[in-house]
């Protein structure tokens, strides 16, 4: 894997920029705060794709963190970089001055761990690559949602829209077990139904015998 494989990433609050990092030029970053301002508020992930490159997003209370990577690295890297950052951001500033900083004020203090982070996912690709594989296999629910859209960008070009739809599918799980433990326990009532009929037919017929049985001494 390259050293170009992730180019830019940045932390915003809402559509406000606090922090970011490349060391790379291009029109990325004007795509990037685009795309930014057209993410739904909802905490999820989103994954652009424009012009052999991603435009990952990972949206959490009120924070965004973003990175854009060559497309052929996938998913798994950009990922795991995102919920690093995620982790390293909220241990730094929880409760504190990123609530209300203004646009780039933590340029000096946090674009130098983006660059750290960054470093490291692509010295350690395939650790946090299985890591990230392992994290989703071990997730309770995870679905992906893939749609176009147009005129996302003020170009007007097409890209493709990835949302993974955690949240709403949690809920069908839930319903689904919860469906799934109700048709358990009628199974099983009527399971325990036809074993009570079995057991007093096996019942009644040996009362039968033994009734028979002892009428048959009486008569002799």
């Amino acid at each position: 894997m390259g050293q170009q494989s992730l180019i830019y990433s940045f932390v915003a609050r809402g559509t406000v920029i606090l922090a970011e990092f490349t060391e790379f030029s291009g029109n990325f970053t004007a795509i990037a705060s685009q795309c930014l301002q057209k993410l739904p508020s909802s905490n999820n992930r989103f994954t652009y794709t424009c012009d052999n490159h991603t435009f990952n997003y990972l949206v959490e209370d009120g924070f965004t963190f973003c990175v854009v990577a060559v497309e052929s690295v996938g998913r798994q890297v950009p990922v795991a970089f995102l919920e690093r950052v995620k982790d390293d951001f909220i241990k730094r500033y929880s409760g504190g001055k990123a609530a209300t900083a203004v646009a780039h004020s933590l340029n000096r203090e946090f674009g130098p761990k983006l660059k750290e982070h960054m470093q490291y996912c692509v010295d350690h690709a395939d650790e946090v690559s299985k890591l990230a594989k392992i994290k989703d296999q071990v997730s309770e629910v995870k679905g992906v949602m893939m749609e176009n859209i147009e005129k996302v960008l003020d170009r007007g070009q097409k890209i493709e829209l990835l949302v993974d739809k955690t949240e709403d599918l949690r809920s069908q799980a839930q319903d689904f077990r919860s469906q799934g433990t109700k048709m358990r326990r009628k199974m099983w009532f009527q399971n325990m139904k036809i074993k009570l009929i079995v057991l007093g037919i096996i019942i009644a017929l040996i009362l039968i015998i033994v009734l028979s049985v002892c009428h048959g001494f009486k008569c002799t």
